[in-house]
């Protein structure tokens, strides 16, 4: 989202229009009025600084000096960031459209869209009110009408239309004489996120943004006709002001802004907005109707360098920057319903300004989707944090009667209190317990993609990066890549038959991915499998101990090897087991219908307790996953790092074979990278940072955080970041946290086992 915004900062001031600049660069200020607000824009400027953008945290005095009108007396900081600025979209329209015509483009003003033409599976134009228009593509740029143009297609768009205040105050006495015909701001746009307002200068005027109201989803049948007509004061998108809900957002602004006690509010209108259940854009082509693509819920900030995107999808077939968190695909099908959308579109409409802390749980919807032993966490007194839907298991407070056992060394130091938030010291003992014992994890989230048919291999092997034609019974971790060698995904991939095989995937985007690939591939089948299954991970030292007498069938190392998958029964229970660990330890991911799984839990549970192991939650397998430097797609690496980069070149056949992305690839090797995904431990041994903070190597900025945990195994915090390539083990460096930097260590990986001995006992 930075690069969208940097994007189009430089593209509209750029842009010259007849009436003026589309781009006005006053800078903008953040400001606090609480140490919470204040501790979060540390938090914000370490943001900006991993990504090239200029900013610095300043003090009241410095903000009365970039505001004038603001009383510094009611603040305790700001964030200044002097590339920002107010853009005037209707002239960038303008210069935009008059560019675009001189290369050809047709516009057709004043044209009522009545539908979209379709056949066979493809889009063949769109309807109009003045006739068709054929089309191979049509990208749907709608706005808030995205959702209902997307039904015209086919398409569920999942957004929700919402109204959001904005006002005019009458002349402001200060601001007389400082602006003039061509330019109608000169003081920075003012943030006050603690009472959820905004400002900006019209000339001697001020207009003020606010989100301190009620939701207020706004009925596309409900909006005023206009003929075809707008102007400054007359769109569709702007509906009568709500005097009412203004009265405390004004009140607000007058303390904040002592200057606006003489004058009052002149004008106003709730105009309307797209908001969305992750409050991210919708970017992404039909599943079902080729061609028709959109680009939804896409505010000015971010217009051009969305636009960018589109265009490089459209021409080359893939983004320069990686679009899986505005994939419009990235949702399962219960977070595309209209009650999802409505509920949590106006969530994130109350919370736009909240201080939310990156592992912040929704109250609701809640338990859309729960895995068959969910009663028995629920009873092991689960604290759940959801994804997609699924209630995943963080930790159990079941096992904090374990702490007076939990040895010193495994005792880890008191956190901070945002790193501590959302955390539990439980997380040591399940840890402790999976590394000494056995631990049950919950992996029926994961989910799960069957690929069939007689030409199930081909496809396979053709798509991903390791060999598929293998035995009956092997499983391979892969890779999905792009033309450019980009990891679209990371997948485990199991053969289970001749024609039968089962994919461990990352979510939605790699089934629709999977789907469209085959759409047309004779004699192959992709079917998300995912909610008629569930999978329990077994893994530790004594996880033989424990599964081994519950079966006739041999899981021996020789009995089943690792990387190895069989069908087998477990106290009568079929399932499917594959010899996996994504904690470093001896284990197997089991599986087993849907109907099978809580009697399946019930008979691991107790088995394993005369072992001392423990139901596990998320927490402990991050902890022990990076201790291992396992990756974690979509966090650590995405379409933007190809697999040397992200240390998982061995994952790569040979380059003889044909595969997807295998030409991109062509030369680059572990010595030619200039980036490396890289371990860092950290020096004081208490410090746990969350991702995505900067950090520095001697003093400037060279990358960011992606994952980080406290490694209990190990006894001090890890961090994995992208770095300069050629940093050597040793290499001192700084992770800026909040308005302090922590030292840390380039480590070689992996940090624990790596001889791999304790996986393959």
């Amino acid at each position: 989202m930075t690069a969208f915004a940097t994007y189009t900062v430089e593209k509209l001031a750029g842009l010259d229009a007849p009436e003026g600049r589309c781009f006005n660069q006053v800078g903008g200020l953040e400001v606090a009025t609480t140490p919470q607000r204040l501790a979060d824009l540390h938090r914000r400027h370490g943001w900006a600084t991993a990504r090239g953008v200029p900013a610095a945290v300043v003090d009241p005095a410095e903000c009365a000096r970039l505001h004038p009108l603001l009383d510094p007396g009611q603040l305790l900081g700001g964030l200044h960031t002097p590339t920002d600025g107010l853009a005037s979209a209707t002239r960038a329209v303008v210069a935009l459209t008059a560019r675009a015509r001189a290369r050809g483009a047709v516009f057709h003003g004043s044209t009522r869209v009545t539908g979209i033409a379709q056949a066979g599976g493809r889009v063949t134009g769109v309807r109009t009110d003045r006739g068709d228009i054929p089309a191979d593509v049509v990208v749907c740029c709608a706005g808030f009408w995205g959702r209902e143009l997307g039904r015209l297609a086919g398409m569920r768009v999942p957004l929700l239309p919402l109204a959001h205040q904005y006002a005019r105050t009458g002349r402001v006495e200060e601001l007389v004489g400082r602006n003039g015909p061509e330019t109608e701001a000169r003081l920075p746009i003012l943030r006050h996120q603690d009472a959820d307002l905004y400002f900006r200068e019209h000339d001697d005027r001020i207009g003020i943004g606010s989100y301190a109201h009620r939701p207020m989803p706004v009925s596309l049948s409900e909006l005023p006709e206009t003929g075809g007509t707008t102007s400054e004061s007359v769109q569709p998108s702007m509906l009568p002001f709500t005097e009412e809900d203004f009265a405390g957002p004004w009140e607000d602004s007058r303390e904040l802004l002592p200057a606006l006690r003489s004058t009052k509010v002149e004008s106003g209108f709730n105009g309307v907005f797209s908001f969305t259940p992750d409050g991210g854009p919708l970017i992404g082509e039909s599943a079902d109707v080729a061609g028709f693509w959109i680009a939804e819920a896409v505010w000015v900030t971010h217009s051009a360098g969305v636009a960018r995107a589109v265009a490089q999808l459209l021409v080359d077939g893939r983004s320069e920057l990686d679009l899986h968190g505005c994939d419009v695909h990235r949702f399962d099908e219960v977070e595309t319903t209209d009650p999802f959308v409505e509920e949590t579109a106006q969530r994130n409409f109350v919370e736009i300004y909240d201080v939310l802390h990156p592992l912040e749980p929704r109250t609701s919807p809640r338990d859309l989707r729960t895995s068959p032993f969910h009663d028995r966490q629920r009873e092991l007194g689960a604290f759940f944090l959801p994804a997609h839907g699924w209630e995943r298991p963080h930790w159990y407070e079941a096992n904090a009667a374990l702490l007076p056992e939990l040895p010193p060394d495994w005792r880890a130091p008191e956190r901070d209190a945002w790193s501590g938030m959302f955390h539990s010291p439980v997380v040591a003992v399940e840890a402790w317990r999976t590394r000494t014992a056995a631990g049950l994890y919950d992996m029926t989230p994961l989910t799960r993609i069957e690929v069939a048919g007689p030409g199930a291999c081909a496809f396979l092997d053709r798509l991903t990066t390791g060999p598929m034609d293998r035995s009956v019974g092997s499983v391979t971790y892969t890779l999905m890549l792009d033309d450019a060698g980009g990891i679209r995904s990371d997948l485990t991939v199991a053969r289970l038959g001749d024609e039968l095989f089962q994919v461990g995937a990352n979510g939605n985007l790699d089934v629709d991915r999977l789907r469209r690939a085959a759409a047309g591939e004779p004699g192959v089948s992709v079917r998300d499998i995912t909610g008629g299954t569930c999978c329990i991970g077994v893994w530790g030292p004594l996880a033989r101990d424990l599964v081994q007498p519950l079966t006739g069938d041999d899981l021996s190392h020789d009995g089943l090897k690792f990387f190895r998958a069989r069908s087998a029964h477990i106290a009568g229970i079929p399932v499917t087991v594959m010899r996996l660990s994504y904690v470093g330890e001896l284990g197997w991911e089991i599986y087993t219908g849907a109907e099978y799984g809580r009697k399946l839990w019930d008979v691991l549970f107790d088995a394993g307790r005369p072992l001392g192991a423990v139901a596990a939650g998320r927490a402990a397998f991050n902890s022990l996953r990076l201790e291992k430097g396992y990756r974690s797609w979509g966090t650590d690496m995405t379409s933007e790092h190809d697999p040397y980069q992200a240390g998982l070149g061995f994952a790569v056949r040979s380059k003889e074979t044909a595969f997807v992305g295998r030409d991109a690839l062509a030369g680059v090797g572990d010595d030619t990278v200039t980036r490396r995904l890289t371990c860092l431990t950290v020096d004081d041994g208490c410090s746990v940072v969350l991702g995505q903070e900067p950090v520095l190597v001697d003093g400037e900025p060279a990358g960011y955080v992606t994952s980080a945990a406290f490694a209990h195994t190990l006894g001090f915090p890890v961090a994995y970041a992208w770095l300069p390539a050629g940093l050597p083990v040793g290499s001192p460096v700084g992770i800026r946290w909040f308005d302090r930097t922590i030292a840390a260590t380039v480590a070689a990986e992996p940090l624990l086992d790596p001889g791999m001995t304790r996986i393959r006992r």
